[in-house]
């Protein structure tokens, strides 16, 4: 009897320790690269110049379509950063950044150019995959009612010293 729960116990552990190693080489081989911020990338212009990157920000603006490609820029926060893709890499993208809206937060993966020939000279990047992280959405401004009292107020007064100087004429 004894020998049955000491069989289970083993078999147990060795399910679990089965497990937690598949586990953990799925992690290895699941990571992502970490995005490089835009202020790493101007700085360190040269050194990234040519590399492959993740880049990872807010799309702002409008999507410009030129032909089979598109540009974009993407805020991270800090700086805007030029995109330069495929025009079919642009159709998950709903929201652009403007004072109506919250762009796509997406992240780049691409080519960097610290000084790109093919674009005249400007720092961009060349997408080769986006993928989008959050969606957008509509900001809604709402009526600050103190403004809007103080308004009624000084516009009351500028009547009233409006209409005084009126009889002071007469």
């Amino acid at each position: 009897m004894m020998r049955k729960v000491v069989s289970r116990q083993s078999s147990v552990v060795s399910i679990l320790f089965l497990f937690l190693l598949t586990t953990y080489n799925l992690q290895l081989t699941t990571a992502f690269a970490q995005p490089i911020s835009s202020t790493e990338l101007i700085n360190s212009a040269k050194q990234y110049d040519g590399k492959t990157v993740a880049y990872e920000g807010e799309v702002i603006g409008d999507i410009m379509v030129r032909g089979e490609y598109a540009w974009l820029n993407v805020n991270d926060g800090q700086n805007a950063i030029g995109i330069w893709m495929d025009k079919d890499l642009t159709k998950d993208i709903l929201y652009t950044g403007s004072h109506k809206f919250k762009g796509d937060w997406i992240e780049v993966t691409g080519v960097f150019h610290r000084a790109c020939l093919e674009h005249g000279g400007d720092l961009d990047i060349h997408a080769q995959a986006i993928r989008k992280v959050r969606q957008g959405r509509q900001i809604i401004e709402r009526l600050n009612i103190s403004k809007r009292n103080l308004a009624f107020v000084l516009l009351g007064v500028l009547c009233l010293v409006w209409i005084l100087k009126q009889l002071k004429l007469k």
